[in-house]
C-alpha cells in the first residue's frame, strides 16, 4: 500500500553541534573530563547487573561504555571539516533539508567578542546546504553554552535572555545575507531544565526545584526576545522551537494514576508551549517516549510524582526506550490545537545493528500519514540522526546514525536502513 505525503513535504534529518562537530569547547566540555572517570565507573556498575548488561557487540565494535573515553566528545565526527562530506551523504539519500546547531561558543568565545570566522564557517555550511537542495533549520541553541557564560551563572542569571539576545543578534544580522527560513531558537528547554536543574545529573548538576523553574522562565523570556529580533531583521523568517513532546496515558483507570498523566502532559508538553504560543511560527516536534504512568509518592524523576518504566516494552532500542510508534500519531494529534504547522525535527533510536531502524521508520511515518489526512499541518520529518554521535552523558556508543561513524578513523558508512528511507524521501511516499 502506498501512503503519499504532501506537495512540498520536506524530508531530511539532524544534527547538533556538540555532538557531531568535534573540537568545541563550552560547559559541557569542561564537564566531560570532571565526569567522565564517574560516568564510566557507573556505567560498570550497571553493566555488573544482568538485567543491565550492555550487549556484547556493543562492547566490542564501538568505543566501550565502561572506558572514561567514551564520555568526552573530543574530535567526534569530525563534522566541523567535513559537513561538505556529510551533505553530500544525505542528497544522495534524496533529503531536501537538514537540521543543524550553531554553537554558541564559537560564536562569542569570550563575552561580547565575536568571531568573525566562525560566523564564516557557519555561513559556509548554510550555503552548502542550499548548494545541494537541502533546506537548512538552524537552531541557535542545543544545551552548550560558553564558558563565560555558565561562569555568570548561566541561565540562572536574570539577565542570561539578553546576552542570547546579543547573540541571536549577531548570528542573525551576519548571516542575513544566506536568508535562513527557519530558525529553531531552543532545542527541547524542559529536557535541559530536567535534567541539569531538577535532577541535577548534566551541567551544572543543580537539583534545586526553584532554581529550574528560574532557569524556564528565562528560558521562555529569551525565546520570546530573539523571536522579535529575528523578525525585526529577517522579517519573512519562520521562527519556533524544538519541543520533545511524549504521549501520555494512565497505568490504570484509577483516578491517581490520570490524575498524574493531566499533570505531567501540562507540565511537560503544554505549559512552554502555552507560555510562547504568540512567538512562534511553526512548532518543532521531537517524538521519542511514550509513558504508562503510575502515581507515586517517589520524587526521584525530574518530572516528579510518577515511575517511569511501566511500558509494556514489547520492542525497544539499544538504550532500553521504548519503540511505540502511535505515541507520534497522538502527540501531533494534541499539537493541533495550536493551530501552527509542524515540523517534525527529532525522531529517531539507538540501533547499533540497524535492525529496527527501516521498520522504525516506515511505522512512525505510516502514523504521520495517518494524522496528516485527519487535517494536523505536518509539514517534514527530520529523522535523527544523520550521523552516528556524542550522545552527551551517554557519550559514544548509542547509534543513531543513518550514516555509522568509525570514530578512531572517522570514515563514513551508509546504513541499510538510510537506503529505505532514501526511497521515502525520493518518492515523497511511503510503501508498505
Amino acid at each position: 500500500m502506498e501512503y503519499k505525503f504532501p506537495d512540498g513535504f520536506l524530508w531530511g534529518s539532524a544534527t547538533s553541534a556538540h555532538q557531531v562537530e568535534g573540537g568545541n569547547f563550552n560547559d559541557w566540555t569542561e564537564w566531560e573530563h570532571a565526569n567522565s572517570e564517574r560516568l564510566a565507573a557507573e556505567a560498570a556498575r550497571r553493566h555488573a547487573k544482568t538485567h543491565m548488561r550492555i550487549p556484547d557487540y556493543i562492547l566490542e565494535r564501538y568505543p566501550n561504555p565502561l572506558q572514561p573515553e567514551n564520555y568526552i566528545s573530543g574530535k567526534a565526527c569530525d563534522h566541523y571539516n567535513r559537513y561538505e562530506q556529510d551533505f553530500d551523504i544525505a542528497k544522495s539519500l534524496g533529503q531536501n533539508a537538514h537540521r543543524f546547531s550553531i554553537e554558541w561558543s564559537r560564536i562569542e568565545p569570550e563575552e561580547g567578542k565575536f568571531s568573525e570566522a566562525e560566523i564564516e564557517h557557519y555561513r559556509k555550511v548554510i550555503l552548502a546546504l542550499r548548494q545541494r537542495g537541502l533546506e537548512p533549520f538552524v537552531t541557535l541553541w542545543h544545551w552548550t553554552n560558553p564558558t563565560w557564560f555558565a561562569k555568570r551563572s548561566g541561565w540562572l542569571n536574570k539577565d542570561s535572555p539578553k546576552y542570547f539576545e546579543r547573540y541571536v543578534n549577531k548570528i542573525t544580522l551576519s548571516l542575513e545575507d544566506v536568508k535562513v527560513n527557519f530558525w529553531i531558537t531552543l532545542n527541547e528547554p524542559e529536557v535541559y531544565v530536567g535534567a541539569s536543574y531538577f535532577s541535577g545529573q548534566w551541567p551544572p548538576q543543580k537539583s534545586s526545584l526553584i532554581s529550574g523553574i528560574k532557569v524556564y522562565q528565562n528560558l521562555i523570556k529569551a525565546h520570546q526576545l530573539v523571536y522579535k529580533k529575528i523578525h525585526q531583521i529577517s522579517g519573512n523568517s519562520l521562527v519556533g522551537t524544538a519541543k520533545n513532546n511524549s504521549f501520555y496515558e494512565p497505568f490504570s483507570d484509577y483516578l491517581l494514576d490520570r490524575l498524574v498523566v493531566r499533570l505531567n502532559h501540562y507540565l511537560r508538553n503544554e505549559w512552554f508551549l502555552n507560555k510562547i504560543k504568540n512567538y512562534q511560527d511553526f512548532i518543532g516536534l521531537n517524538y521519542y517516549f511514550h509513558d504508562r504512568v503510575k502515581f507515586s509518592l517517589t520524587l526521584k524523576s525530574p518530572g516528579g510524582i510518577f515511575v517511569r518504566n511501566k511500558n509494556k516494552n514489547e520492542s525497544i532500542n539499544n538504550l532500553g526506550w521504548e519503540i511505540y510508534p502511535e505515541g507520534i500519531y497522538r502527540v501531533l494529534k494534541d499539537l493541533k490545537k495550536y493551530d501552527k504547522p509542524i515540523y517534525i525535527t527529532e525522531n529517531g533510536l539507538a540501533d547499533a545493528n540497524d535492525e529496527k531502524r527501516a521498520k522504525f521508520i516506515k511505522e512512525h511515518l505510516r502514523w504521520v500519514h495517518k494524522v496528516i489526512q485527519e487535517g494536523v499541518d505536518v509539514r517534514g520529518y527530520l529523522y535523527w540522526s544523520l550521523l552516528d554521535n556524542f550522545e552527551w552523558d551517554k557519550g559514544f556508543w548509542p547509534r543513531f546514525g543513518l550514516v555509522e561513524v568509525d570514530y578512531k578513523t572517522t570514515e563514513r558508512r551508509i546504513r541499510s536502513s538510510a537506503y529505505e528511507y532514501a526511497k521515502i524521501c525520493k518518492n515523497n511516499a511511503l510503501e508498505i
